[in-house]
């Protein structure tokens, strides 16, 4: 039991800038069971980001809060995944080989293509929160993009091999039993789960064809397909970039969450614009 509470304190140490009042041994089992709780820390991301937007959106107008939000939203990582998502755009889009591409995500020197896709995964947040915020349905459901995101890099690393087999942070991670990924799994469902349902009024009425009477995607529907959004961003992500790299690193971890948290926030602000 201790061990799996070293393991939670860990996910949140290693993830997150939240304090923890206790020592956690960062050894490789701890850090390997660790990844159960991934989604849980995403969780506790989401409830955060959630309260900076109540509060940022009571006092600002939707853009202005949304850049701060934002600014909550990277202070509570410590910009970890960012770094991750710079260093692996700077590799994968150099157009060099495998062993050179490794080299150049372990330069601790950001390039010119790591800061333009930062930008870019930046505004879109920017905007996509700000989106919510103007049109006020700013909810708990805002904590399913954290949720899933995480879980992703809990796929990432059960079901990719790891590039460098001797070095790098990543590889204290490699080798995450297959059970580990189905709680990480449950508790990503269970959690969905509980935001949408304690918070289902912003899901948006959809129109089947022009003309017919409308109506409302429930709780459970829009569960299901997050899911299986989430399970299938997962899978791209991590297949699309180990395929490129034989394999993933600790800097892929953070860009498949960074990648995923944006689109998924894109998903649910799609889900708003159809309501017109």
């Amino acid at each position: 039991m201790k061990k799996w509470l070293q393991a939670f304190a860990a996910s949140i140490q290693f993830l997150t800038r939240i304090p923890m009042p206790v020592q956690v041994p960062f050894t490789p089992e701890i850090l390997k069971r660790s990844t159960v709780f991934f989604p849980i820390t995403g969780l506790f991301i989401g409830l955060i980001t959630w309260g900076a937007g109540l509060l940022f959106g009571s006092l600002l107008p939707p853009w202005p809060a949304a850049a701060f939000v934002l600014v909550v939203m990277i202070m509570m990582t410590g910009g970890l995944h960012l770094d991750g998502l710079m260093d692996t755009a700077d590799g994968l889009l150099s157009g060099r080989t495998v062993e050179r591409i490794l080299e150049i995500m372990k330069d601790s020197r950001v390039g010119a293509m790591g800061v333009i896709v930062c930008f870019i995964v930046l505004l879109l947040q920017w905007s996509l929160v700000a989106a919510l915020l103007e049109h006020d349905v700013w909810g708990l459901f805002i904590v399913l993009p954290f949720l899933g995101s995480r879980f992703a890099m809990v796929w990432a690393i059960a079901k990719e091999p790891h590039a460098r087999a001797d070095s790098g942070l990543g590889v204290l991670f490699h080798g995450i039993k297959g059970s580990y990924l189905v709680v990480s799994f449950l508790l990503l469902s269970f959690f969905a789960a509980l935001a949408l349902f304690a918070d289902s009024a912003w899901l948006s009425p959809i129109g089947l064809l022009s003309g017919m009477e409308q109506w409302h995607l429930r709780p459970m529907i829009f569960l299901l397909l997050f899911l299986l959004v989430s399970l299938a961003l997962s899978f791209l992500l991590a297949r699309g970039i180990s395929r490129k790299l034989g394999g993933l690193t600790g800097d892929t971890y953070g860009c498949i969450a960074e990648l995923t948290l944006t689109l998924l926030f894109m998903a649910v602000v799609m889900n708003l614009n159809i309501q017109g």
